[in-house]
């Protein structure tokens, strides 16, 4: 175990490595100033941090083999250490059981960590599985001296090998097969086969084989890598599909008419290892590195090339204090970025992009000489030894600083992809390209760049300006507008306005150049790009004073019309159309855009101008335009303007009326004015069609009548009078133009005869004394038959004579003896009536009805003649008392309150009936009280009976069962609902 002042000094070689640090400084960099400030809490760990294994041997450890977290050891001669390192603290021991001399020459363990080869110095081979505690010997590897294995990573697995291939010190390569399995009887061997398939050599000579991997590619293609000590070999071929337990023979024969692909260094120091870069498990290596006698040859993996798998290679030197003699590199592990290279005393990691030293480790002398290096693929832990203890490296965040690297050899792209999440780190970077493409004159991408960055806006801006490098300046504007928040306002306008006066320099510059059209137009459509980017659009439209404004004094007309266009400010693109006389255009974005504002604001100009286009636009607006509203723009051009602007007018008004059913009086006022002026033929038309009610009618009659009146069309006006109900002033105008009309009017009051005969007097009056037409006014009376003969004789002048109107004498009298004649018939008939009412109320007075001793009150189902009853005529009889009861729920409030009202009174009348009939001792007084008496009975009598007819009214005037009352009370439910649960209660 180790001691106390061993963990001490352990801890001060992981605290204190000697590093070479490659990372660079911002002010390396050339970088004035940046937005980040790298704060750290803590000091960062190292990328390769070692620890020592708590273990301490008890013999020497001769080798060492780990994969898949499987570690295996070789202790003093015969001992062989097994520990899983996911159970550290259950190590197992097996002894090899070896009496003769022989040693452990070489560990091999398998990438699943199942499958151990021990090589002997004796040229001997043994086999011990992760499942089993027996070491089995290889027989048919015997006599040969093993010095590496190429595992199948395919066909592994914890039972069975698979074929594999087998490097020997005397250059030969043997393929195998190992199962775990016991075998048959006669077949105990775990080595199935070993046959020799290929030799290697050198200088003409047998070589030993170093290092062997294999490697499967795409379209079954196998890639085999054998090393000897100066020579790396290449051997490729195609493996069919179903084929690949046939093993690896026909690899190497497809290679034997061809020399084999290999590349030779000169120097030799009498071994070398190559190593390879998995990025991850199971998968198939990106990178190599192999050492060597001249350096360490580093290179990419490329499995689709055909010629050769290996790709972008270089040779790293050794570094000056490497010295063959006494301290030769030991031993080779590759890492993403890195190349571990074990000498004696120490470890150093090798960058591999730049071949430079980034990683010192020396390790004290009391752990005696490093003896190998080896790195498990599964966890990624590079382990060390020495024949007295065991070291374990992890690597940290390899790729921290390689951006740095990348970024000092100009290789910009790749240091972006490492440092992505890193955003100081991208500042830095991105600075230093910006730099280097401005130093270069890459003005545009170094703009780019700069609008990433965090360094100062104003210094940059400069640095463009000086150059005078407005696209480079503007370019990088853009950059930075579209980096920035949309909170950050005032920013945001800035540079708006700044690249909106760089855009209009540019334009300016290149409109004058005429061999620049091209590129003028491109920059035009640029800059109306960036007018019309939605990102920016509030500011635009915050600012677009300030646009119009800067617009205006480039004089960039059609640009200014554009961002009208843009910031739909319609108003101002309408204004610029009018006041070039461009009509036509400014018609066009107001029926583009539909702004009824607009169209009652620039309607006035347009109708000056081109009226039919303009209506034609109303019109497609339809109920969108308030008429009312257009009103200004025709009114004043319907007076002054051209007979095709009048035109138009009425074109719209009638749209208005007939096709959107407009109701306003002020358009259907216009109209009619516009008719009587302009077009009086369609003036009758539009009032005969607007109906004859005030209701329907959406003119204002007393204007149109003044209208009318004022142009002399009495028909019109004798229209209006007559659905104003001035009958009259309709007949006496009417009477000016046509006698037929006029009589037309004569009929429209049906409801008045006195007016209608008023009216038609009117008309014959006429007909008499203004036409002297008798026989007309004749053919007035049978067209009124209100009118007599007598009423219009007095009309006529006293030399008429009798014979013009004596059949209408004639027929006015009888009409006369006719009418007397139906009064008496109807008089006859009034008589005989009165006759037959006066019989049937004699016969109701005597009519009677028999009641036997057995009938029984139909509610009550009692006797009936027990009690005062009432007979109906339908045959019902009912007790008086029962007869209330029934008819008293169905009668209205107000007769029931009347019912009990009378039920009171006739109550009192009976109380004071019997009080008057009590006998007195004295007979003066009984005298006197009978005649009292008699008197009070006489009065109460007739009181009881009218307040009993009273009842009997109510009660009593039909039958209940078969009356009104019954049909009445369809609606309502046999038991009452208040009484419902009672009665529901009393069934149970």
């Amino acid at each position: 175990m180790s001691s106390i002042l061993d963990e001490y000094e352990d801890s001060q070689s992981i605290r204190h490595p000697v590093q070479h640090s490659s990372r660079l400084s911002a002010a390396n960099i050339g970088i004035t100033h940046s937005g980040f400030v790298n704060v750290r809490l803590e000091e960062e760990k190292p990328i390769f941090n070692k620890q020592r294994i708590d273990f301490s041997p008890p013999e020497k450890i001769n080798h060492f083999a780990v994969c898949n977290n499987q570690l295996c050891m070789s202790l003093g001669k015969d001992t062989l250490l097994r520990i899983d390192l996911a159970k550290p603290d259950q190590p197992n021991q097996i002894e090899l059981g070896r009496k003769d001399d022989s040693r452990v020459h070489k560990l091999f363990l398998d990438p699943t960590g199942s499958h151990l080869v021990i090589s002997l110095s004796t040229s001997e081979c043994l086999y011990l599985n992760r499942n089993t505690q027996k070491v089995r010997s290889l027989s048919r590897w015997r006599g040969h001296l093993i010095e590496s294995l190429g595992w199948n990573k395919l066909l592994g697995t914890e039972t069975n090998t698979g074929p594999i291939l087998v490097g020997t010190s005397q250059g030969i390569i043997f393929e195998a097969e190992i199962s775990a399995s016991e075998g048959s009887l006669f077949n105990t061997n775990p080595d199935q086969y070993f046959k020799q398939v290929h030799s290697l050599e050198e200088d003409g000579k047998p070589a030993p084989v170093c290092c062997m991997e294999v490697e499967r590619g795409l379209e079954s293609k196998v890639f085999i890598i054998a090393t000897t000590r100066k020579r790396l070999f290449q051997f490729v071929g195609r493996v069919a599909d179903g084929s690949e337990q046939q093993g690896f023979s026909s690899i190497f024969s497809q290679n034997q008419e061809l020399l084999p692909s290999f590349q030779e260094f000169p120097f030799n120091m009498g071994y070398s290892e190559i190593t390879f870069y998995t990025s991850k498990l199971r998968s198939c290596p990106k990178a190599f590195a192999w050492m060597m006698g001249n350096g360490v040859l580093y290179g990419q993996l490329d499995y689709v090339r055909l010629d050769s798998l290996l790709s972008d290679v270089q040779v790293w030197d050794y570094t000056p204090d490497i010295d063959f003699s006494f301290n030769k590199p030991i031993s080779i592990v590759l890492t993403q970025f890195h190349f571990l290279l074990l000498l004696p005393d120490r470890v150093k990691a090798i960058c591999t992009l730049n071949g430079q030293v980034v990683y010192e480790d020396v390790f004290p002398d009391k752990f005696g000489t490093l003896k190998k290096m080896i790195k498990d693929p599964a966890g990624g832990l590079v382990w060390i030894y020495t024949e007295k203890a065991v070291f374990r490296y992890h690597i940290q965040r390899e790729a921290r600083d390689v951006w740095q690297m990348y970024m000092s050899m100009n290789k910009f792209d790749l240091a972006k992809e490492y440092c992505r999440d890193r955003p100081e780190c991208m500042d830095m970077l991105l600075a230093k390209e910006a730099e280097h493409c401005f130093q270069n004159k890459r003005y545009l991408e170094s703009a780019k760049c700069y609008a990433l960055t965090q360094n100062y806006f104003e210094e940059i801006a400069l640095k463009f300006i000086e150059a005078k490098q407005d696209e480079a300046l503007k370019e990088f504007l853009l950059k930075k507008l579209n980096n920035l928040k949309q909170s950050e306002k005032t920013q945001i306008t800035l540079l708006v306005t700044w690249l909106t006066e760089l855009y209009l320099n540019r334009l300016g510059l290149l409109e004058s150049d005429d061999g620049k059209h091209g590129v003028f137009q491109e920059t035009r459509d640029e800059f109306r790009k960036f007018l019309s980017s939605s990102k920016h659009k509030e500011c635009l439209y915050n600012n677009r004073t300030t646009i119009y404004d800067l617009l205006a004094s480039h004089g960039n007309v059609d640009d200014m019309v554009y961002f009208s266009v843009i910031m739909k400010d319609y108003e101002r693109v309408i204004s610029h159309h009018c006041q070039h006389d461009d009509y036509s255009a400014a018609l066009e974005v107001l029926s583009k855009h539909c702004d009824e504002k607009l169209f009652y604001k620039f309607s006035p100009v347009l109708m000056q101008h081109i009226p039919k286009k303009v209506v034609d636009a109303w019109i497609q607006m339809g109920s969108r335009l308030e008429p009312k509203k257009l009103i200004p723009a025709l009114v004043n051009y319907s007076q002054m303007g051209s007979t095709q602007q009048i035109h138009e007018t009425i074109r719209y008004m009638e749209f208005c009326v007939y096709q959107l059913t407009v109701t306003e009086e002020a358009i259907h006022n216009y109209l009619l004015s516009l008719y009587a002026k302009y077009k009086p033929d369609s003036l009758l038309w539009y009032l005969e069609q607007a109906g004859t009610h005030a209701s329907d009618i959406h003119y204002d009659l007393k204007y149109t009548l003044r209208l009318c009146a004022e142009h002399g069309f009495l028909q019109a006006c004798v229209l209006v009078y007559k659905i104003m109900g001035l009958y009259e002033e309709a007949v006496d105008l009417a009477l000016q133009v046509d006698v037929d009309l006029a009589k037309s009017c004569a009929d429209l009051p049906e409801d008045d005869e006195e007016l209608r005969k008023k009216l038609w007097l009117k008309i014959a009056r006429h007909v008499v004394q203004e036409e002297k037409d008798v026989k007309k006014a004749m053919n007035c009376l049978s067209s009124c038959n209100l009118l007599k003969i007598e009423d219009i004789l007095p009309f006529f002048p006293d030399f008429v004579t009798i014979d013009h109107f004596k059949e209408a004498i004639c027929s006015s009298l009888e009409e006369y003896n006719q009418h007397i004649d139906e009064l008496k018939q109807e008089m006859e008939e009034a008589t005989e009536s009165a006759k037959r009412i006066r019989e049937d109320i004699q016969e109701m007075r005597n009519k009677y009805g028999v009641v036997e001793s057995q009938e029984k009150c139909a509610a009550c189902d009692f006797p009936l003649l027990n009690r005062p009853f009432y007979l109906f005529l339908c045959g019902h009889m009912f007790h008086y008392d029962c007869l209330f009861l029934e008819v008293s729920p169905h009668l209205s409030t107000y007769k029931q309150t009347k019912l009990g009202e009378l039920q009171k009174k006739l109550a009192a009348a009976t109380q004071a009936s019997k009080s008057r009939h009590r006998p007195s001792p004295k007979e003066k007084e009984k005298e006197e009280g009978n005649d009292t008496a008699s008197l009070g009975k006489g009065s109460a009598g007739v009181s009881r009976e009218q307040i009993k007819s009273d009842i009997d009214d109510i009660i009593a005037c039909e039958c209940v069962y078969c009356g009104e009352l019954m049909i009445k009370s369809i609606d309502k439910p046999f038991i009452d609902p208040q009484k419902l649960e009672e009665e529901k209660s009393s069934w149970l």
